[in-house]
């Protein structure tokens, strides 16, 4: 049973300043501050100039503050080392200059993992992958919580796809009540995605969708998979047939009976099922044979 560490750090959103309006106040206060520096210059006043310096210092720094944001994205926001906020305002904001900014990105992305070669439920090997539809939702978390979350998002993925093609066999053999990764695909990826939020809950990253994309017997047992599949289906066929012959014999003789067209004993009752059998279940068209006297 998987634990939410005690350190675990939550998105949480910061007030920023509009860039824009920020940024005409410091133009206006840098072209003030030049004149005022002119004008003390002018008067030979070190104090005034010393002041005028400072406060231009002051305000470049400011201009340090300045950040775009893009639609779909998030800037995780520190000081120090220690986490403030994320801004997801779009466009041009302003915050403190000594703030530490990182972008990231909020926009769903695909991922398909590579073919992995895996023994099912039944022991058999087989190769499957899976395309993984995703994105973040929570930019603390996937900062802070995980050390690199597209990497963490890639080998969870494929980890949850090897434990979820161990948990249930390739084929269900014509019996509906087993769920099997070929014959179940809506079942399979349920589980899946149910593995995968499991899995990437503390990391910040939303599961919006994931679909087996590859799945086949590994090439060592292919042939032999697929012989044995061929005999099934042979087997089922001739089921089928049989069971078919079967009513229909015990309907002919039925109507016969019924009708009175006829009035066999058991030895001419067998022969006749005998007979109706290779017809209705033999692979190629019976050939009719004439009997001009008695069956005796």
């Amino acid at each position: 049973m998987s634990t939410v560490s005690s350190t675990a750090i939550s998105e949480r959103e910061l007030t920023s300043l509009s860039g824009i309006p920020t940024l005409i106040a410091i133009l206006a206060l840098l072209a003030g501050d030049g004149w005022f520096f002119f004008q003390s210059a002018m008067a030979q006043d070190p104090l005034h100039i010393v002041g005028a310096i400072v406060v231009g210092v002051v305000l470049l720094v400011c201009c340090g503050g300045f950040f775009n944001v893009e639609p779909n994205q998030a800037v995780v926001v520190s000081l120090f080392g220690k986490y403030v906020g994320s801004v997801r305002q779009t466009g041009l904001r302003f915050a403190n200059p000594f703030y530490s900014k990182k972008k990231i990105s909020l926009r769903i992305r695909n991922f398909e993992s590579s073919k992995i070669k895996v023994n099912e439920l039944q022991g058999s090997p087989i190769e499957i992958a899976a395309v993984i539809v995703w994105q973040v939702v929570d930019s603390a978390e996937a900062v802070y919580n995980v050390d690199d979350y597209e990497s963490y998002v890639h080998i969870q993925s494929e980890s949850a796809l090897r434990q979820m093609a161990t948990s249930y066999p390739y084929d269900n053999h014509d019996d509906p009540k087993i769920v099997s990764l070929r014959s179940h695909p809506a079942e399979i990826c349920q589980h899946l995605m149910e593995q995968l939020r499991e899995r990437l809950a503390q990391a910040g990253v939303a599961i919006n969708d994931a679909r087996i994309s590859h799945l086949a017997y590994a090439p060592e047992i292919a042939q032999a998979m697929l012989q044995r599949q061929q005999a099934d289906a042979v087997v089922a066929a001739r089921t089928r047939i049989v069971y078919g012959a079967v009513s229909m014999v015990e309907m002919a003789l039925g109507q016969l009976k019924d009708k009175g067209l006829a009035d066999l004993d058991p030895e001419r009752r067998a022969t006749m099922v005998s007979n109706m059998l290779v017809v209705l279940c033999s692979e190629r068209p019976a050939q009719p044979i004439v009997n001009a006297g008695s069956v005796y």
